[in-house]
């Protein structure tokens, strides 16, 4: 699915264009933006992405969910996860 890296491995920047046009594919939704990137043991990724599923007015209480896409080592999908929903100006409590 994607070209790779010199050591025959799926770059992470890669699996980011990978993950954001699967995910695209399976909720018909764009992307909003790519929030975490992690290298997987078996030579895959998991990309987080921040996807509009709700718009409003205004657009400060859309509701947004974070998706967690698994590729593994050949850009494949291995799993999608619906992660947290949260409006758009809601900030993370720490």
């Amino acid at each position: 699915m994607a070209e790779g890296t010199s050591n025959g491995g799926l770059s992470g920047s890669d699996a980011v264009r990978a993950a954001r046009e699967v995910l695209q594919e399976i909720t018909g939704r764009k992307p909003e933006a790519v929030t975490g990137l992690n290298r997987q043991d078996e030579g895959g990724w998991t990309v987080s992405i921040d996807v509009v599923e709700l718009s409003r007015i205004p657009p400060s209480t859309d509701v947004l969910a974070t998706f967690h896409v698994t590729l593994d080592e050949n850009g494949e999908l291995v799993d999608v996860q619906r992660g947290r929903r949260y409006f758009r100006n809601q900030a993370d409590e720490e």
